[in-house]
């Protein structure tokens, strides 16, 4: 399971225990613009020295043994804030919905406050 580094990924490695992982399938068309919008969330809410890692999900066995919903995917401390009743893990593009639509995504704020969530 290859991981990268996290676009931006300049800061030193947060003292603390917060595990952040963005997951996505190969050649995900989201991949960077999701890596973004993590980086902004971390940075606005105060963690911009956590850094976070890609890691490429390669198969179904894989996507099922960690609950891996679609591409692309955030992990917070090895669980995906945004996982709703009834998703099955897929190898697939995943779409996310807020009060202004649906997106590729993860939305901003929501991001924000899941990572404000776990700070506390």
């Amino acid at each position: 399971m290859p991981q990268r580094p996290g676009l931006n990924d300049q800061a030193p490695a947060h003292d603390g225990p917060m595990d952040v992982q963005l997951l996505v399938v190969a050649d995900c068309p989201n991949e960077g613009p999701a890596a973004v919008v993590l980086r902004r969330a971390l940075d606005d809410v105060g963690l911009s020295a956590v850094r976070f890692t890609t890691r490429v999900i390669n198969d179904q066995a894989e996507a099922e043994r960690i609950g891996f919903t679609g591409s692309p995917s955030v992990f917070i401390e090895g669980r995906d804030p945004f996982v709703e009743p009834g998703q099955r893990p897929a190898l697939a593009c995943r779409l996310y919905r807020d009060d202004t639509g649906i997106s590729g995504v993860p939305p901003l704020a929501l991001l924000r406050r899941a990572l404000k969530q776990l700070r506390r």
